[in-house]
């Protein structure tokens, strides 16, 4: 009877130490892309925030005093530096479509940056279309593309033709300057039309976009115009390399 009890233990003590083994032998779980432990980066991260410095997009100053404002300015640049190859894409279309654009700009007296808004847009790709019916590196939809001059039928789309689209957006985007005295409002009106911008400026927030409450596309579209001008800067300093998609969000916002 002992000697069963002795064996029965040492089975159980064997198995114990096989398990305890095997335990230490897996690897750390990674998480996933879509894990909610990359939405929620922040947390348990120090944060440093940027108060001595100066940010900006098309003229305008954004406020990274502000503690919420910084923080979604860092996740937004981190979020758009992660993938290294399609950034690099991002960069070689921009070389090529850039020249293009910037002249057309220039001509209508609008800000440099927004050359982002195709880049965030579209990719910079000149044929490709949205199941929204959007088409063309400006993603404009049919009617407005008509509004502004350009030919939308069964034969003609010009829509595709990146110079004629271009002359079309610089109109809208200056039309939407006039009606709100802003360029990161036209902007975010380019996203999410005029008549939502209009409806969420009041006496609160004073009629600045980072202090205005929009649905979460339109919320976070001029922060997201703000990074990919900051990655793209970053690209050229460093002849091309990304050097953002490694850091940590603290890490990754330096203010020019």
């Amino acid at each position: 009877m002992i000697k069963k009890h002795l064996i029965t233990c040492s089975v159980i003590c064997v198995l114990f130490i096989i398990l305890k083994l095997f335990v230490y032998s897996v690897p750390d779980k990674q998480p996933l892309k879509n894990s909610p432990v990359i939405f929620n980066f922040f947390e348990g991260q120090k944060v440093t925030e940027v108060t001595d410095s100066v940010l900006n997009f098309a003229e305008e100053a954004v406020p990274v005093q502000n503690a919420k404002v910084n923080r979604k300015v860092r996740y937004s640049i981190w979020k758009h530096s992660r993938y290294a190859s399609y950034n690099h894409q991002l960069q070689a279309r921009a070389k090529r479509y850039f020249p293009l654009i910037e002249p057309i700009m220039e001509l209508y007296g609008i800000p440099e940056d927004m050359k982002y808004i195709p880049l965030l847009e579209s990719g910079l790709q000149p044929h490709v279309r949205s199941p929204r019916g959007a088409a063309g590196v400006w993603q404009f939809m049919p009617a407005t593309a008509r509004q502004y001059g350009l030919k939308v039928n069964r034969r003609t789309d010009e829509r595709l033709n990146t110079r004629k689209a271009t002359i079309a957006a610089c109109k809208y985007l200056k039309e939407l300057y006039a009606q709100f005295n802003s360029w990161t409002l036209a902007a975010a009106a380019f996203n999410g039309g005029s008549p939502r911008i209009a409806k969420a400026i009041n006496h609160k927030n004073k009629g600045n976009y980072f202090y205005m409450r929009l649905n979460r596309e339109t919320g976070s579209y001029v922060y997201s115009l703000v990074a990919m001008k900051e990655m793209m800067d970053k690209q050229a300093e460093s002849g091309g390399e990304l050097t953002t998609a490694g850091l940590l969000p603290a890490e990754v916002l330096t203010i020019n």
